[in-house]
């Protein structure tokens, strides 16, 4: 829950990124809209320059809500209980393999030491935040930059809006 008039304080940035280390859903509530004097594009000004200050968590919903006016206090329910049904879902492995190796075939992994990185298959794993194991010939050597690809094409393909996705390659 931010303050519109003060804006993201370091101790918010410290609450938000505790939160995604400990794998919890997160819905940003920017209280006291009704103080702001509004233009055209203030909301979305507002919200590209927090997403800057987050960054590189940008896939949280955020919400400009006033308690006084009691605007949005529903529809902040109900995206934080989005956000824990994203949390909850489990994606069946037949189901994952079909969209993230067509992901993967598309934009290959990178060629390490003339070796090929090969993933075979991806599979949830049963834990509370949401978790994937990529099984590879060489993964050690899948990199950062691919890593980030790869949860994109999970958030894009399966819809983890609010929620830290975890990703670990183990040996096949």
């Amino acid at each position: 829950l931010l303050d519109a008039e003060k804006g993201i304080t370091q101790q918010d940035l410290n609450i938000f990124s505790l939160a995604a280390k400990k794998g919890k859903g997160i819905v940003l509530l920017v209280n006291k809209w009704d103080t702001v004097s509004k233009e055209t594009n203030t909301a979305r000004d507002y919200e590209k320059a927090l997403k800057e200050r987050i960054a590189p968590f940008t896939d949280v919903p955020i919400l400009f809500i006033s308690a006084k006016d009691k605007t949005r206090i529903h529809k902040a329910i109900e995206t934080a209980l989005e956000v824990y049904a994203n949390k909850q879902r489990k994606i069946p492995t037949s189901q994952l393999n079909e969209v993230m190796l067509k992901a993967i075939e598309s934009y290959h992994p990178p060629v390490v030491r003339g070796t090929p990185v090969r993933i075979k298959y991806v599979t949830q794993l049963p834990t509370h935040v949401p978790s994937f194991a990529f099984f590879a010939n060489l993964p050690d050597d899948v990199k950062q930059p691919y890593k980030n690809y790869l949860e994109n094409q999970l958030r894009e393909n399966f819809n983890f809006k609010g929620v830290p996705v975890r990703l670990f390659f183990r040996k096949k």
